[in-house]
């Protein structure tokens, strides 16, 4: 291999998100385990374990009958970066170990390309594939990072920032498990007490960085701000924002102080950066694509063949990635914060 691949090969291994507040994650579904190094976290937190354990809850399978049956204790081992439960301001370094993997489930799908799954995508890219349950492309992948939007969390929450995901929207989860099938639906996620000023004005946008850190999750298929997609239909006159002075008739020095608007179609970000409203976002999920039913695919041999998916799975990703959805957000307003903070 040249130097110039070796150099592309390394920068186009993206497993980072974050430009101060940074996670690289590591793992896959069947292997030995999986976990992140947060990097750029203040020094002097003393972390809310509870509260860490308590959004892990949130992702872990097995707790619904529509939810994956994975029963993973999600036990954090934390390697470094803290002392006494505080933050050192060096890396934090943890992992949780896969102790209810099944790779039997995986055997017979082993040479075939599923439906909608990443198996061939990444035999393209890589010219290997981990057929275990998927491998780096498994949603299992994801716990990483739900532990670094925990402690995220936290810090924002010292800063009267908080984050609160719903689900709008998804199909009958318990009718489509009976026939062997799957759903999808619309996740909407709100971001109270963000102030005016974080993102950048160009390939920074606040709604930019939040677009690329939706679309890391598995399933994720749109991403709208605001009204989005409705604005298409709406006339100017009836998408602008109409600035308003709630602190009208008192006077004070500072520029901008009291402004806000009557309505908030776009979401809180405006020109790509926030307005000092709430950020609205909402995050559409694709169905799972393992599915029971059978389906016409063909192997790697290029092969036609039949395959019904068995195994632990899914029927529906919302009720687990509200969780992710937050976590996500809140690494990200930490981090335009961040970098807001480093101008002042």
């Amino acid at each position: 291999m040249t130097w110039a691949k070796c150099f592309i090969s390394y920068f186009c291994t993206m497993n980072t998100i974050g430009y101060i507040f940074r996670l690289t994650t590591f793992g896959e579904s069947h292997g030995t385990a999986i976990g992140g190094v947060i990097d750029g976290c203040p020094s002097q937190l003393k972390l809310d374990f509870d509260f860490i354990e308590s959004e892990l809850r949130r992702r872990k399978t097995a707790q619904t009958a529509t939810a994956s049956q994975r029963k993973e204790p999600d036990q954090i081992e934390w390697l470094s970066g803290l002392l006494d439960g505080v933050t050192l301001g060096t890396p934090i370094a943890f992992m949780v170990r896969n102790e209810d993997a099944k790779l039997s489930d995986y055997e017979a799908l082993k040479d075939v390309y599923r439906p909608s799954h990443a198996d061939f995508t990444y035999e393209q890219k890589y010219g290997v594939r981990d057929w275990r349950g998927g491998g780096r492309a498994s949603a299992r992948t994801t716990l990483p990072i739900v532990v670094a939007g925990a402690i995220a969390k936290q810090i924002l929450k010292d800063k009267d920032i908080t984050i609160a995901a719903e689900v709008t929207f998804m199909g009958d989860a318990e009718q489509a498990k009976k026939e062997g099938d799957t759903v999808g639906g619309i996740v909407e996620c709100r971001i109270k007490g963000v102030p005016a000023g974080l993102g950048e004005p160009m390939f920074g946008k606040f709604s930019a960085e939040l677009a690329q850190a939706m679309f890391s999750l598995p399933a994720v298929k749109g991403f709208e701000v605001g009204n989005g997609f409705a604005s298409a239909k709406m006339k100017g006159s009836e998408a602008n924002d109409t600035f308003i002075n709630k602190d009208e008739g008192r006077r004070t020095g500072d520029v901008g102080q009291g402004v806000t608007t009557a309505t908030n179609h776009s979401g809180g970000i405006q020109g790509g950066i926030t307005n000092g409203n709430d950020v609205v976002f909402r995050v559409a999920f694709k169905p799972i694509p393992s599915i029971a039913q059978p389906q016409q695919t063909v192997n790697r041999a290029g092969e036609t063949c039949t395959i019904a998916i068995d195994g632990r799975h899914d029927v529906c990703a919302l009720p687990r990635a509200l969780v992710l959805v937050e976590a996500l957000a809140a690494m990200v307003t930490l981090d335009m914060g961040m970098i807001q903070n480093m101008r002042h």
